[in-house]
């Protein structure tokens, strides 16, 4: 390695670390057209999604989380892949992000969220990756009960 340069391993860790203490489209949207909560009992993460769709495109996206660095991290990234996206993207998105939690080739670019593919190596802390995606799932579905990692069989 020659000097000066940041190995992959760092830069992934500095922005899951960034995205974790710094979460991005954090606060609760006025008047939201879907909204899901989500929960994680093992880990204790919580959190809420609020979206505002506008012709099947997420406008604006809020967030209010109390979770680990790493829910926290994957669902501010999660958050500024969608936003401005259409849904049927975000819901691509959604199953490209769990298939690179199994393990799999995700079918769609994640950008950033490919520096969580080292929670694999973390079983446990798949489900702490996953909570944002599921519940952006349940909210763009119009599923009105908490999202919980344990009934999603992550």
């Amino acid at each position: 390695m020659c000097a000066g340069t940041i190995e992959p391993r760092h830069l992934y860790r500095d922005l899951i670390l960034d995205h974790g203490r710094r979460p991005r489209n954090l606060g609760r949207l006025q008047r939201p057209s879907h909204r899901a909560e989500g929960d994680n009992p093992v880990c204790g993460d919580r959190l809420t999604l609020f979206l505002r769709l506008e012709d099947e495109v997420i406008r604006e996206i809020g967030l209010e989380v109390r979770a680990c660095a790493i829910c926290t991290a994957s669902a501010s990234m999660m958050s500024e892949l969608v936003k401005g996206g259409a849904k049927t993207e975000a819901l691509e998105c959604a199953s490209a992000f769990k298939a690179l939690m199994a393990g799999q080739e995700p079918a769609t670019h994640l950008g950033d969220l490919l520096s969580l593919s080292a929670v694999r190596q973390f079983p446990s802390r798949i489900k702490c990756a996953e909570l944002a995606w599921h519940a952006l799932e349940a909210a763009l579905a119009g599923s009105k009960s908490m999202v919980t990692t344990e009934e999603v069989g992550s």
